[in-house]
């Protein structure tokens, strides 16, 4: 293996792993919303996650929400930019990125507000979200190395 396949692959190995980790706050997260919002006996929110939100009211959770979709989303255009260069050899594709993240995250958020009128569009907002906090874009960009012409040199 080239030294640039290894750091593809390295790449790959911590998107997924920041995914599994945005699996993990988000999951537990959701979980300690329901129990602060609606009135539980008992929160699903794994222990270890309890203890680090104890006491957090509705919006603080809100917004720590927030504060992970979102760093978690830079983090995946972070590694985006970087396998694109990789695979390409130069950041040619930076720009287009960084536009293209930022318009699925500006459209979901007008879905979103839409969605009082539609609600369907709710659902469609939150799958836009979620690509951009997954590893699968970076997938994506690994396949174009498959392809004829379009390797870096």
């Amino acid at each position: 293996m080239t030294r640039r396949q290894v750091l593809m692959v390295l790449l790959m190995a911590v998107a997924v792993a920041l995914g599994a980790a945005r699996d993990f706050l988000t999951v537990n997260l959701n979980y300690q919303i329901d129990f602060v919002q609606y009135p539980r006996g008992v929160s699903y929110a794994h222990s270890l996650f309890r203890g680090w939100t104890e006491g957090w009211d509705l919006a603080a959770l809100v917004r720590l929400k927030w504060l992970i979709a979102a760093g978690m989303a830079g983090a995946m255009l972070g590694l985006c930019i970087a396998m694109a260069h990789l695979v390409f050899g130069d950041h040619r594709y930076r720009r287009a990125l960084i536009i293209g993240f930022a318009a699925m995250a500006l459209l979901a958020l007008l879905l979103e507000r839409l969605s009082g009128a539609y609600p369907p569009f709710y659902g469609v907002s939150v799958k836009l979200l979620h690509v951009l906090q997954y590893p699968v874009p970076r997938f994506l960009i690994w396949a174009a190395s498959l392809l004829p012409g379009r390797r870096a040199a």
